[in-house]
């Protein structure tokens, strides 16, 4: 995809594998959105892409454990943008981030749960519209490799927490949604993808859980720019991959009664209608 005049959203951008994301797409023409809740990181963002000639990024900061955020997040991005031609959802908090005990959003949500999936499920919904005027356009759910089924008896693990199985369940749901919108979305022109992007890199979340890095953010970032904007990838969508390979999921993202239970639940968490 030729990225001139075209216009991505990258949530979790001011750090990480999303700021290398955000750099590389200005560089290849594109008008970056930046977000993150941290003003300064963004703003050593945006000046190093100005330095280098590559355009005027704009930040939007929003704070994902809030679904008022979220939505105040998308009402800006929609009111001051008449095309979104790509958009990552990569913000994420792992298994320890604030800790191993149990925790929960502003609405009351479990806090991995919250952010790393239900945020990016409301921000998707929500940005749909602009996402299908572009079209094509494609959405890039940043997921993992580490996935664990949901027991929608208790989705929000009030019982026996365990911030991994936290983790692992939030990343398997953000697959169940790529696979469930995409099957929505098609002949929109709108495709959807989930990818693992590279193991333990070497990032603020991954440094924070106490592990040590085997990946570079580099690897992580490319895997992520091949689904943004592969040319290979142009007509692919509802599928997972494990850096730039096509792989397979955990199988509860195949069953269409588990993902119709989730979309269901989604939607009454963020107080969406069906589609």
């Amino acid at each position: 995809m030729k990225m001139d005049g075209k216009t991505v959203l990258i949530t979790g951008s001011t750090d990480g594998v999303g700021r290398y994301v955000a750099a590389k797409l200005a560089a290849a023409g594109a008008k970056v959105l930046i977000h993150g809740r941290d003003k300064r990181r963004a703003k050593t963002l945006a000046d190093e892409i100005r330095a280098r000639g590559h355009g005027d990024p704009i930040f939007y900061p929003a704070d994902l454990s809030s679904l008022a955020d979220v939505r105040q997040l998308a009402q800006a991005v929609t009111a001051e943008h008449n095309r979104l031609d790509v958009f990552i959802s990569n913000a994420g908090i792992g298994s320890r981030t604030l800790g191993t005990e149990r925790r929960t959003s502003a609405d009351g949500h479990e806090l991995r749960f919250a952010v790393n999936y239900l945020s990016g499920f409301l921000l998707a919904r929500l940005l749909l519209p602009l996402l299908k005027a572009s079209a094509p356009s494609r959405i890039v759910n940043v997921a993992s490799l580490g996935q664990h089924p949901i027991d929608f008896d208790d989705v929000m693990l009030t019982k026996d927490y365990n911030g991994t199985r936290a983790y692992a369940q939030s990343k398997l749901a953000q697959i169940m949604f790529t696979v469930d919108l995409a099957a929505e979305l098609k002949g929109s022109g709108v495709t959807v993808n989930a990818l693992h992007p590279a193991t333990y890199m070497n990032t603020t979340m991954v440094r924070e859980g106490g592990i040590t890095p085997v990946s570079t953010v580099e690897q992580g970032g490319e895997a992520i720019l091949h689904l943004a904007v592969g040319d290979d990838v142009a007509g692919k969508t509802g599928l997972f991959f494990n850096g730039m390979q096509q792989s397979q999921a955990n199988p509860q993202a195949y069953d269409e009664a588990a993902r119709n239970r989730l979309r269901a639940l989604s939607l009454q968490l963020t107080g969406l209608t069906a589609a």
